[in-house]
């Protein structure tokens, strides 16, 4: 049965960095499959990286990511698994207050992880500082996004554990034919 992990990234001290781990939180209510695993990872990089070498089919993480579009937009990103660099010279160096996604998956590639299919699932920040008045927490945007991100992940894993399980009756198909033939 092939696996999907969803994992939170942000710091919930940072403003909307703490997008990720606001929509795991919500997803933590969800009954998925025993097969999908959901991690509120936080800026534990060390735990995504040993987390990744379980092999997943699916990763799917889940951060705020500003690439210029409104804040509160979403984006469904897929990482070619070719993508992600073999080594970094940095790796060991951990951040202890942010965690970057693509150096966590160079290390874990580092340490032996094999990816199957990566997705982020980011929303643009407003702010990924708390303001000069203390409020800590989600920017009104971004926080209207969180709801909307849960259904994406929710539809993401329905759309692969349902190609996983085509693909799974074709195989049997083929080997009953092969059988037969």
């Amino acid at each position: 049965m092939a696996s999907v992990l969803i994992a939170g990234i942000g710091n919930i001290f940072q403003g909307d960095d703490a997008f990720g781990v606001s929509v795991v939180q919500k997803v933590a209510g969800i009954r998925f499959p025993e097969n999908v695993r959901v991690m509120d990872i936080g800026i534990r990089s060390l735990d995504l990286a040993f987390a990744l070498l379980e092999q997943f089919d699916q990763v799917i993480l889940v951060d705020a990511a500003a690439r210029g579009g409104l804040p509160g937009t979403l984006y469904t990103i897929e990482i070619s698994p070719d993508d992600v660099p073999h080594s970094d010279e940095q790796v060991g160096l951990v951040n202890s207050h942010a965690l970057d996604p693509v150096r966590v998956l160079t290390m874990a590639k580092s340490m032996g992880a094999r990816f199957g299919k990566i997705i982020l699932v980011a929303c643009e920040p407003l702010a990924l500082d708390h303001d000069e008045t203390g409020h800590i927490g989600l920017s009104d945007p971004v926080a209207a996004a969180v709801d909307p991100a849960v259904s994406i992940l929710v539809r993401l894993v329905e759309e692969f554990t349902q190609h996983q399980k085509s693909s799974d009756n074709q195989k049997e198909e083929e080997a009953c034919a092969h059988e037969l033939g």
